[in-house]
């Protein structure tokens, strides 16, 4: 059945479909998000972004109908087998706890019935490999699984501050052919602050080094600084989806009063909606 239909990537301010706007997919246009919190630019990558010839809709691309089947970025060195890419250019309106924003997946209706078999093991196998960091509860009847951002996130890019108009701070390491392909580490003093913080420079050890307790406590998302964020992986394929037909929502959430990150990753103190992504099958 995965083949009648076609896939929408949406985002938006809040969880309100009224508040979203159709992502341009695999351009170099990002999509502009402002909130209370912060403003985002965001870009969204598919590899082979299509579905089969055999759907009930046609051209095979996704929507919007006229978007490009793959990106620039899928023949970069370093993402030549990654699948899809959500990043984003994060610049805070206001001062935000290392520990209190979260990147995940949440939903609002059950989806226990929809996961494949194995499918426990498999998360098992994504939090040894992949992002020990991640919690939450997939089988519950909303669905969640979060994980801090300074773990979660493939790529994490510091940049300097904005001035009175948005602009500056950086490029975020983007080389003219890198297809938007983003470089860990930082510019425009962003480095140097990574460093006085004891940051590791290499993303798989900054990683681990804030999986350790306390560590995300140090940090702070800054007031009209520039954060690049990558996420991305080779495991999952949005051509082979199966029979697991839902709703795909990636989420950059900020918690207030959040006391330590298990709650944040629970979800047991208050929650601010600021960035949802969300992938929808039309």
């Amino acid at each position: 059945m995965a083949d009648k239909y076609l896939l929408r990537v949406t985002a938006g301010p809040s969880y309100d479909p009224s508040t979203h706007q159709i992502v341009a997919v695999n351009t170099p246009h990002p999509t502009s998000i402002s909130s209370p919190l912060g403003t985002v630019s965001l870009s969204v990558r598919i590899q082979n972004y299509h579905v089969s010839p055999h759907a009930l809709l046609t051209p095979k691309a996704g929507l919007p109908r006229n978007s490009p089947i793959t990106s620039p970025y899928f023949s970069h060195p370093t993402h030549v087998h990654d699948q899809y890419s959500i990043s984003f250019r994060l610049v805070p309106s206001t001062a935000i706890p290392g520990s209190a924003l979260v990147f995940g997946n949440d939903f609002d209706s059950p989806i226990r019935d929809r996961l494949p078999p194995g499918f426990s093991t498999a998360l098992r196998i994504v939090k040894w490999a992949v992002d020990p960091g991640i919690d939450g509860d997939v089988y519950g009847d909303k669905p969640f699984l979060y994980g801090n951002a300074l773990s979660s996130v493939n790529v994490l890019r510091v940049g300097g501050k904005v001035d009175q108009g948005g602009k500056g701070g950086g490029k975020g390491g983007m080389e003219e052919d890198a297809g938007g392909s983003i470089e860990e580490g930082g510019e425009e003093g962003g480095e140097k602050l990574r460093e006085e913080l004891g940051v590791p420079a290499e993303a798989d050890q900054r990683k681990k080094w804030f999986l350790a307790h306390g560590r995300t406590e140090g940090w702070v998302w800054e007031k009209g600084r520039v954060y690049w964020c990558d996420f991305f992986n080779p495991y999952l394929d949005f051509n082979h989806t199966g029979d697991v037909y839902f709703v795909v929502l990636f989420s950059l959430i900020p918690r207030q009063t959040v006391q330590s990150e298990e709650q944040a990753v629970k979800g047991k103190t208050e929650e601010v909606e600021f960035e949802p992504k969300q992938d929808d099958l039309d």
